[in-house]
């Protein structure tokens, strides 16, 4: 068996499923999630790069996603060219989407199954091939989400059930996926684990409904109680300061810190600012390119804006839009557009203060 498993998965309750039933097999798995579209070859990009970074030998494991043919001719070129370099790579793809019937016709790797849904083929895959140490729930969960999935309304308690796991997925915005894409879906893995007490309850949806609110403030809470706005901020605050390595930026020698798509600047922009005084300034860039700007008088944002794009506002609160931003689905990419324009701005206005001073 493989060393590592790269498992990349759908965003929605199948997929994190998904990886939830592979969370009980005993090898070393890193988890990637995307939707449908451009996120889905860019997340393949990220994991054959990560595979190239070491000698493991790796599986390549995708459920609940589709592959277009170009993108399942791209994938498996890819990974020849990585066995011919003496790697030890493989394919498994394991999916329910009718819309994937040309790959998996010409691909041995392409599993197809339009019968169950993709929680359900990874569960009876998992227990054939990757000694999955199966909890109590799991049979139980996972016909929970085939009767939702595939929308078997005449199972009745199983569909009722799902429908609420379903918003415990899709209702779960605290995390930012790209910037904090591993806490993301740990967050929706335990989520899920939670909901999983509630299986053979009676009036299981309704209970699990009524306690969404308590079992997310649990997951945030600390030593203290708060209100979950606040115990999921004082988390991002957190989060965001672990990334200060790699996520912090340089302007005409100030320290600021870029952020992607996390938003409700005005709490956690300035949470942070408290948090770490040594920034002078934030700025969140949203997945359209709009960019939100906070400062605790150590630096003009408003000015930064205007120099960036334009924008404009108050010395501690602005913003704007860069124009041609293209959206991005990982960090590295957004942090690499970010530096060009401010390398930009600053060699521009280099030469117009050269231009003066030769005036």
């Amino acid at each position: 068996m493989q060393e590592t498993i790269h498992h990349l998965s759908h965003i929605d309750l199948d997929g994190y499923s998904c990886q939830l039933i592979m969370k009980y097999t005993p090898y070393k798995i890193t988890n990637y999630n995307a939707n449908y579209g451009p996120e889905v070859k860019s997340k393949l990009d990220l994991i054959l790069e990560n595979i190239n970074k070491n000698s493991e030998s790796a599986l390549i494991l995708i459920t609940d996603l589709n592959l277009t043919a170009d993108e399942s001719r791209w994938l498996h070129g890819e990974v020849a060219k990585m066995n011919d370099a003496n790697k030890e790579v493989k394919i498994t793809l394991l999916d329910h989407h009718g819309s994937g019937e040309e790959s998996a016709k010409k691909f041995e790797w392409y599993y197809l199954d339009t019968q169950r849904c993709a929680t359900k083929i990874t569960y009876d895959y998992a227990k054939e091939n990757f000694k999955l140490d199966e909890p109590t729930w799991m049979n139980a969960y996972v016909n929970i989400v085939n009767a939702v999935d595939l929308w078997k309304i005449e199972e009745h308690d199983n569909f009722e059930f799902g429908k609420v796991c379903m918003r415990l997925v899709t209702e779960t915005r605290e995390l930012n996926r790209v910037m904090f894409a591993a806490e993301d879906e740990h967050y929706k893995i335990a989520l899920l684990l939670e909901a999983t007490k509630y299986i053979g309850k009676e009036n299981a949806n309704i209970l699990l409904d009524e306690n969404i609110h308590a079992i997310k403030k649990e997951f945030f809470k600390t030593e203290k109680n708060d209100t979950l706005d606040n115990l999921a901020t004082e988390y991002v605050v957190k989060l965001l300061g672990d990334k200060k390595d790699t996520h912090t930026i340089y302007y005409k020698g100030y320290r600021g810190f870029l952020s992607y798509g996390v938003g409700n600047t005005s709490i956690v922009g300035n949470g942070f600012l408290v948090a770490y005084p040594e920034y002078d300034f934030i700025v969140d860039v949203s997945y359209k390119g709009t960019m939100s700007l906070r400062a605790n008088n150590q630096v003009s944002v408003a000015q930064i804006s205007k120099e960036w794009s334009n924008g404009g506002g108050h010395p501690n609160a602005a913003g704007g839009r860069i124009i041609g931003f293209k959206e991005q689905f990982r960090y590295d990419k957004v942090k690499q557009q970010i530096e060009s324009l401010i390398y930009d701005k600053e060699s521009v206005a280099g030469k117009l203060e050269y231009k003066t001073q030769e005036a």
